[in-house]
């Protein structure tokens, strides 16, 4: 939230953290224990439970490739539809509200039809049309189908090409979706096969991914004591760091925000930003692109507390001993340049005085800065 670049959506989000078993789940270790299938299809009524109810379909992976999303559009007695999450990136975040209530919108209109499986869907982004973030739109659905009732009734899949890592799978499965396809990162990989940077298939290639993304996803919700993706979907166990209690009310309700921060114009904002270089009208050179430096220090890219000046003052204190070199190493580390990189740069503390009839003191306060 405090970046000067243009976050993911999901970079506002935390898993929350309780050590619900003693000793923990080893989601490695103890794999026979986790089960990370999902199912898709309407579940019915909760309460008054029928043979129906249990008639869905059994996905291995809550990450689908797209020969598994084709199949899912074709099954028999299973009607899917698929409703486009796009709206104009000029429009900012007036665009993105209409959006996002018209698909909440033709949601409620394909359940009416008897569609039980709904695929949220960004394919056919161009210039003037961005995709609706996807984690936005699966949360927001989820929210709208719980407030009219009709949540059992269908299935949420996600096809999109945000999704790439573990923590944006496991966002989007416990905000409700039951399903991913991340259709950019598999044609990455073909990509790759294809130029020779990968030794393997393409096939073998997206099996892997799809293992490795499953099998984080298992770690992830074993830090919770969850040990199956089926009790992990919906769950919400996140809190927010940087969202308008706004947003959250309205598409992530019942998240815990601490923090106000960005609604759905800044939101919008952050999607232009990303958007619009990728369709610039120039011929860009592909050195010229931003390193992005997300996981490490890279020149031009996010700052950085630990960077190459920072991180030598210190090695080399540490090395020699020297207290003053350390010093100038603290010092810099609270000096202008980092006066913003986390928040408790920008908290202070504000001594409380005990009053007359109480002789203990009163612990200090935080309080925005």
């Amino acid at each position: 939230m405090l970046s000067e670049k243009p976050q993911l959506l999901y970079n506002y989000f935390k898993q929350l953290f309780a050590q619900v078993t003693n000793p923990p789940i080893d989601a490695i270790r103890e794999e026979v224990f986790t089960d990370t299938t999902s199912g898709i299809g309407p579940e019915l009524n909760l309460i008054d439970q029928q043979p129906e109810s249990c008639h869905q379909i059994s996905a291995e992976s809550p990450v689908l490739s797209n020969i598994e999303l084709a199949k899912l559009k074709n099954i028999p007695n299973f009607e899917a539809a698929t409703i486009p999450m796009l709206y104009k990136v000029a429009d900012g975040g007036a665009g993105l509200k209409q959006a996002l209530d018209a698909i909440f919108a033709a949601a409620d209109k394909n359940i009416t039809e008897g569609k039980c499986i709904l695929i949220l869907s960004d394919r056919g982004i161009s210039k003037e049309m961005a995709a609706v973030l996807a984690l936005l739109a699966g949360a927001g659905l989820h929210q709208d189908l719980i407030k009219n009732g009709t949540r059992l009734r269908a299935s949420i899949i996600i096809e999109s090409a945000e999704p790439r890592e573990v923590h944006h799978m496991a966002l989007l499965l416990g905000y409700g979706v039951s399903g991913i396809n991340p259709y950019l990162a598999f044609e990455s990989l073909e990509h790759m096969c294809a130029d020779g940077m990968l030794d393997i298939s393409f096939a073998k290639a997206a099996e892997n991914y799809i293992s490795a993304c499953t099998h984080g996803i298992a770690k992830i919700l074993s830090k919770m004591g969850i040990s199956t993706v089926q009790s992990y979907r919906g769950a919400q166990i996140f809190e927010a760091i940087g969202i308008s209690s706004a947003v959250i009310e309205e598409y992530f309700t019942g998240t815990p925000s601490r923090l106000e921060g960005i609604g759905l114009d800044e939101i919008a904002r952050e999607v232009a930003m990303r958007h619009e270089p990728a369709f610039a009208e120039q011929n860009i050179d592909l050195f010229s692109y931003e390193s992005g430096s997300h996981y490490q220090w890279r020149n031009g890219g996010e700052q950085h507390m630990l960077n190459p000046e920072t991180i030598v003052k210190l090695q080399q204190a540490c090395k020699t001993g020297d207290y003053k070199l350390f010093k100038e190493f603290s010092k810099q580390l609270r000096g202008s340049a980092f006066a913003n990189q986390n928040l408790r740069s920008m908290l202070t503390f504000t001594p409380q005085r005990a009053s007359a009839g109480n002789q203990s003191l009163s612990a200090a306060q935080p309080h925005s800065g």
